[in-house]
């Protein structure tokens, strides 16, 4: 069986979200917004928008790649902190494997199956327990959006000269007090057990709810493990910096040092994510134009940074291509898992209540693959999972 997730959707999927028109639509807007961007940057100096190439450039580049997949491996390692916080043992090279499988899902193939939906397949086979997965790969993301606006104002206060430019100073200060605020907001409002009371027996969206109050609920309960994810997920952060400093450098981009990509990159990170584009193409280089053009950098050298970055991560995502094809073979099973590839149902207890895990049959034997809607195909239990039940 393939290792793809199919093109096709499924038929009872609306129309709007099938990838004949999300596909389209996204890699439109990505076309769109670098038209826009280059429309107003208005006679383009090709000199500095491709550079001359000499060694260092080589160098520059090549210490850029290296950071870059040095940025994935601390991804995993992040990844198995989480893990470690909800108890489960984890080997670092299979999550590796996994966590490379689901970028080159993400960054190559065009289906609403996202690469974290390959993730939580593959290490639900490993570990025999879908939830716990899930809760593993949410919580994961949202420690990077806890670190990123730190880094930004680290950055902003170890530099004050970059606190009076305008919109490149007040947007990233901004997004990054409304994107700390927001998941501390949500932390404190989902870490509270009476309202993880009301999030069981639950479905779509609300299952997100209900995998971070049980993240919480464990990180609470293990403080040194939830200092290790914070740790390693400002390790990981801080990687892509370096990665970035070493494609500004290889670019010939000069007035921007380490803490000015701290102060802007975060942002950057974060306005990158959002649904409106292919691989954030487009708004990425979009934000980099508006934020340092506020130091002087040009265009076309902000730009061309922008787009060195999106190739970094592609050519680096294709060590997932591999990792994807033969890497996905189901390791031995602990004993006594409680969702397993056959289906078994599993009981747990959760405050006297008896909670039942019934997996679709046909998803469990591939959970990562065959999935249009990753909220309806992921094993989430109605209520707790059993590894997690008091």
């Amino acid at each position: 069986m393939s290792p793809f997730p199919p093109s096709e959707p499924h038929e009872h999927l609306p129309w709007w979200k099938r990838n004949v028109v999300t596909v389209p639509l996204r890699l439109g807007l990505s076309v769109a917004l670098l038209a826009i961007i280059v429309a107003q940057m208005g006679d383009i100096d090709t000199e500095k928008l491709i550079p001359e190439w000499h060694r260092s450039t080589f160098l520059w580049s090549g210490a850029a790649f290296g950071f870059t997949i040095m940025g994935f491996v601390l991804a995993a390692v992040r990844w198995q902190r989480v893990l470690a916080a909800l108890d489960v043992e984890t080997h670092l090279p299979r999550l590796f494997s996994h966590y490379m499988s689901g970028q080159f899902i993400s960054n190559f193939v065009p289906t609403t199956v996202g690469g974290d939906v390959v993730r939580v397949g593959r290490l639900s086979r490993d570990i025999g327990d879908g939830p716990v997965a899930f809760t593993s790969v949410v919580f994961e993301r949202l420690s990077g959006w806890l670190v990123l606006p730190l880094i930004t104002f680290v950055g902003f206060a170890v530099n004050p000269g970059l606190t009076h430019l305008g919109p490149a100073t007040k947007i990233p200060l901004v997004l990054g007090v409304v994107t700390l605020g927001g998941l501390l907001a949500v932390i404190v409002l989902l870490g509270s057990d009476r309202i993880g009371d009301g999030l069981e027996n639950r479905e779509g969206l609300l299952r997100f709810a209900s995998a971070i109050h049980l993240g919480i609920d464990r990180m609470r309960e293990h403080p040194h493990a939830a200092r290790e994810v914070l740790v390693s997920a400002l390790a990981y952060q801080f990687t892509l910096l370096f990665a970035a400093a070493c494609a500004v450098e290889a670019l010939d981009i000069d007035r921007i040092g380490l803490t000015g990509l701290m102060a802007f990159m975060p942002a950057v990170l974060i306005l990158q994510v959002l649904p409106l584009g292919i691989g954030g193409l487009g708004i990425r280089e979009g934000a980099l134009v508006l934020f340092l053009g506020g130091i002087d950098i040009p265009h076309e050298q902000a730009l061309a940074l922008g787009l060195a970055i999106y190739v970094l991560t592609l050519i680096s995502s294709l060590i997932g291509f591999p990792l994807l094809v033969f890497g996905g073979r189901r390791s031995k099973r602990r004993p006594g898992g409680p969702v397993g590839r056959s289906g078994v149902e599993a009981v747990g207890r959760a405050g006297g209540a008896s909670m039942l895990v019934q997996p679709d049959h046909d998803r469990c034997r591939r959970p990562d693959v065959g999935l249009s809607d990753p909220l309806d195909a992921l094993p989430i239990p109605h209520g707790l999972p059993p590894s997690l039940a008091r």
